[in-house]
């Protein structure tokens, strides 16, 4: 498709999301996760063109406020912000103010001074994003806070599925692991229900959250009865900063029950594909084998929508600065 095909193509897409921020998945209507998906999905032609890049955002000011250490997610919205043509200023929290001892309210209140756009924020604290888009003028990203959700990492896990199997309604997908302390896992409950899919969850007890059942998920304990027969097998990265006390015995004895291998996988329906949302503790949750293999791995595949999905929620969410824009005019 040629530049100027893929750029009328985005244009052409009719706006599905009048929301002013991003915080989480829950909460959002089937039609508005398929507008996000479909907008995605014309981002990531034009990424794999020469001329990846649209004025969309230009002269807008986009800032990434990472209160937790981040190497894919930061780095996916740095690049779909410059693609989308935003000035991008990434804040070093831990050489920031925030070190000092200023609250989360005083960084509002400075940030809003500065009159940004858009604001990308990850925070250990659940809630502390919900925070400070009360505080702010500007459109808000949840980039990951706490346990709570992690919006654009299950948005790109869908448009990863869809991309591949052509929809996303009436597939098994299993969710193994550290369920307990995953956001990543929560945001893709939420949106694998609302868009029709069955939902599994797989994890030792002591990594289950309080009544799992009440997310709408069949809950498994053993992992050979949990992805049998599955299209679909997600693992999460065992997040040990997150743990308090001993939840598992061993690495070792985790991977032996709850690691995902050549003959677990066998148990999986023809086709199965496997994904996971980095970073991969190899030999924990993961094969090396399994996860470096291009015929049944999506995990390349993920990252790759990760900046046409951050690109789909920029670009959706300052709709409303483009119409302030044109009543200035």
């Amino acid at each position: 498709m040629k530049a100027a095909d893929q750029h009328a193509r985005i244009h052409a897409i009719p706006s599905g999301f009048s929301r002013r921020h991003l915080l989480g998945i829950e909460g959002l209507s089937a039609s508005e996760i398929t507008y996000l998906l479909d907008l995605a999905d014309s981002y990531v032609d034009l990424n794999r063109q020469i001329n990846k890049k649209l004025d969309r955002l230009k002269g807008r000011t986009l800032i990434n406020l990472f209160f937790e250490p981040s190497t894919r997610t930061q780095s996916s919205f740095e690049l779909a912000g410059k693609r989308l043509s935003a000035d991008v200023m990434n804040m070093t929290v831990h050489t920031s103010a925030v070190n000092k001892g200023e609250t989360l309210i005083d960084t509002a209140m400075t940030l809003n001074a500065m009159r940004p756009d858009l604001l990308v924020v990850r925070h250990s604290a659940s809630g502390a994003v919900q925070l400070l888009s009360e505080k702010v003028d500007c459109s808000v990203i949840n980039a990951g806070d706490g346990a709570h959700e992690h919006p654009t990492q299950a948005l790109l896990d869908a448009l990863t599925i869809r991309r591949h199997f052509d929809r996303l309604d009436g597939l098994t997908i299993a969710i193994c692991g550290d369920i307990l302390h995953s956001r990543v896992a929560r945001s893709n409950i939420y949106l694998l229900n609302r868009m029709g899919a069955r939902v599994r969850i797989i994890a030792p007890p002591t990594l289950l959250p309080p009544e799992p059942e009440r997310f709408g998920v069949e809950v498994f304990h053993n992992m050979r009865e949990g992805i049998r027969d599955c299209d679909i097998v997600m693992m999460l990265r065992l997040q040990s900063e997150r743990m308090t006390g001993s939840l598992i015995p061993s690495t070792r004895e985790y991977f032996h029950y709850y690691g995902l291998d050549r003959e677990k996988l066998s148990l999986a329906r023809d086709g199965v594909r496997v994904m996971h949302p980095g970073p991969m503790n190899r030999g924990v949750e993961i094969d090396s084998a399994i996860a470096d293999d291009r015929a049944v791995s999506l995990i390349h595949d993920q990252v790759e929508m990760g900046v046409a999905v951050r690109m789909a929620v920029m670009d959706a969410l300052s709709a409303h600065l483009r119409n302030d824009l044109s009543k200035e005019i």
